[in-house]
């Protein structure tokens, strides 16, 4: 099996009919490996053409294409990495369910994480939790004492603390085995051998819950309405209003033919007192502590202002140039790009055409 997967280069967004239909067959043949079909995903998808699409012309279901696009990119990461070419070759072969756990890591660390995979055969629910003690040890601003900066160390310093949490001797005793298990520096497996003897219960720190609040109300959803300035105006001035699309979504997102979008929210205290607020949509599934239930799409708001740690709230950071919401035990070394004030979930509206349409009442 070759390192590189040079035999797919991901064509413009613009596809013909001759190379859609090439990469829909390929992927409905499943032909080369899981990187060319998560590469194969995205350019369709780039190209205009929805998951359920794909789904229905592949047998890829939505989530497995979003699981190997974002594999497929973390693959390449490795790529660049310069990573051994026993860890291309067997991750081009398998594993898109451990990549993809990796994907929250820096290009540097993805390739140390996915060696120690490799070395110690982890499925993706080991690489899930290696994943997270990892991106966790690298943000701390000071680092802890007697673990090194690498992802052995950094399994092992998440099993330390773990075990100094427990009460259960069982339980403690499965952990410090484990952490001395993934441990590649000496003096990580003696604080770990420490806990043999120390028998002190140290809590951890619980993150704390999400600001979530659901809209209930169909009045909860107000409509924006452009303003065209203050009295005297011209009759002609009416007509100089910035123009606003139609609302859509499930938060009634507005835009405009200019640059921008607006989403109208509640007057709620923590809106009103955020300084300079703005909001992201986002799938739920993808914030560090989802809510029960079903998955469903959200509006975060974040107010930019506020960067100054606090262990009783999610922050926005950047990772790799993107944007995401964690939430940090202690103060982090990394900036903060500001304070996830709301999560604000759709309303439940059984007929949306119903609250559009005159209320008829019985005579």
């Amino acid at each position: 099996m070759t390192q590189s997967t040079s035999g797919f280069q991901p064509p413009p967004s613009s596809l013909s009919d001759t190379d859609t239909q090439a990469l829909l067959l390929m992927l409905r043949r499943k032909e080369q490996n899981w990187v060319e079909w998560g590469k194969a995903c995205q350019v369709l998808q780039r190209a205009g053409h929805s998951a359920q699409d794909i789904f229905e012309g592949t047998g890829f279901e939505p989530v497995q294409q979003n699981q190997i696009i974002v594999a497929a990119q973390v693959y390449d990461s490795l790529v660049k990495g310069e990573a051994s070419a026993d860890l291309l070759d067997h991750f081009q072969g398998r594993g898109s369910d451990v990549l993809y756990e990796l994907r929250r890591l820096s290009q540097e660390q993805r390739v140390q994480a996915a060696a120690l995979v490799l070395h110690h055969r982890l499925e993706f629910d080991e690489a899930k939790e290696l994943a997270k003690a990892y991106q966790e040890f690298t943000r701390m601003r000071i680092p802890p004492e007697g673990f090194e900066a690498n992802p052995g160390d950094a399994l092992a310093h998440y099993c330390w603390r773990l075990a100094r949490s427990r009460t259960d001797l069982q339980e403690r005793s499965r952990l410090i085995a484990k952490g001395l298990r993934f441990s590649t520096s000496p003096t990580a497996r003696q604080k770990l051998e420490q806990l043999l003897t120390d028998f002190t219960v140290v809590a951890l720190r619980s993150a704390p819950t999400m600001p979530f609040y659901r809209l209930e109300q169909e009045e909860d959803l107000p409509r924006v309405i452009p303003v065209v300035g203050t009295l005297p105006l011209q009759a002609a001035d009416l007509q100089t209003g910035v123009p606003l699309e139609r609302s859509t979504g499930l938060f009634q997102v507005l835009r405009s033919p200019e640059a921008g979008a607006w989403i109208a929210l509640p007057g709620w205290q923590s809106i009103v007192a955020a300084i300079d607020p703005v909001a992201v949509q986002c799938h739920s599934a993808t914030l560090p502590k989802p809510p029960p239930g079903t998955p469903e799409t959200v509006m975060v708001l974040i107010d930019l202002a506020q960067q100054d740690w606090d262990g009783e709230s999610y922050y926005a950071c950047e990772a790799e140039g993107m944007v995401q919401f964690s939430w940090f035990a202690e103060s982090p070394s990394e900036p903060l790009l500001g304070r996830v004030v709301v999560v604000v979930r759709p309303a439940r509206i059984l007929d949306e055409d119903a609250i559009t349409m005159p209320w008829q009442l019985d005579e």
